[in-house]
């Protein structure tokens, strides 16, 4: 039976080219987002609003039926949850309003698509790969709420690991800086504050998206079939570096 991956956030950096590695691996793959994923990244597209699924059983019980006929047939063995809300403000500019997106997209969400997908995933004897970050361990000024939400989901990583036990292997993948379009074009015209970033990394370099997305199907794959509850950090070594002033 043809496997199937189903990617929330494909039309981004590092969903399109999860999307593109795990069609390349040969999975029927699902694609989610806001807006249409452009090029052949996906076999089917369903749109979907996590911040609204979140909280909304009717809008999850449509996206799940979509999700389900889009399948059109295939095993669903991989559920990566990937997509993110990302919003930057100091502490005391922080509206409820984007901390309660925040939480809904990168946390909530996950966990009701884990609960809703899990006889698929079960059946399949699948796995749920959470896409973390750096931020869970380290972060910066005007992060608190991604950062939190990262770290939450690292926790739930663990805790879904050890409830699930052999039914459905859950791992996180931790990425610091990737090369993605958004945050190339952030550094458009900036190509010293690029080049700084580059070398906070003990490599020299920021990620690929593609190296992420190799990451994820190797921790889908039956070699990686001991992990679970764990976290990989595919960091350039960034995480181990001591910033110290000079």
């Amino acid at each position: 039976m043809t496997r199937a991956a189903l990617i929330t956030g494909i039309s981004g950096g590092i969903g399109a080219a999860l999307g593109a590695a795990f069609k390349a691996a040969g999975y029927r793959v699902i694609g989610t987002g806001r807006k249409p994923a452009g090029g052949d990244i996906c076999d089917a597209f369903v749109e979907a609003d996590l911040n609204r699924i979140a909280g909304d059983d009717a809008a999850l019980d449509v996206f799940a039926k979509a999700v389900r006929n889009a399948l059109d047939g295939a095993e669903l063995t991989v559920l990566i949850n990937n997509a993110a809300a990302q919003i930057l403000a100091p502490v005391d500019g922080l509206t409820m309003d984007a901390w309660r997106r925040t939480m809904n997209v990168n946390l909530t969400a996950p966990f009701r698509l884990v609960q809703t997908f899990l006889p698929e995933l079960e059946a399949a004897r699948g796995c749920v790969i959470n896409i973390g970050s750096v931020h869970a361990q380290a972060t910066k000024p005007e992060f608190a709420a991604y950062a939190t939400s990262k770290a939450a989901l690292h926790g739930l990583t663990r805790a879904l690991a050890v409830d699930l036990g052999a039914r459905v292997r859950v791992t996180c993948l931790a990425p610091a800086a990737i090369a993605t379009p958004m945050l190339m074009a952030g550094f458009e015209g900036r190509e010293a504050a690029f080049q700084e970033l580059e070398a906070c990394h003990p490599l020299n370099r920021i990620g690929a998206p593609e190296e992420a997305a190799q990451a994820a199907v190797f921790l889908a794959s039956p070699a990686a079939a001991f992990a679970t509850g764990t976290t990989f950090y595919l960091d350039g070594g960034v995480l181990s570096r001591l910033h110290d002033p000079v």
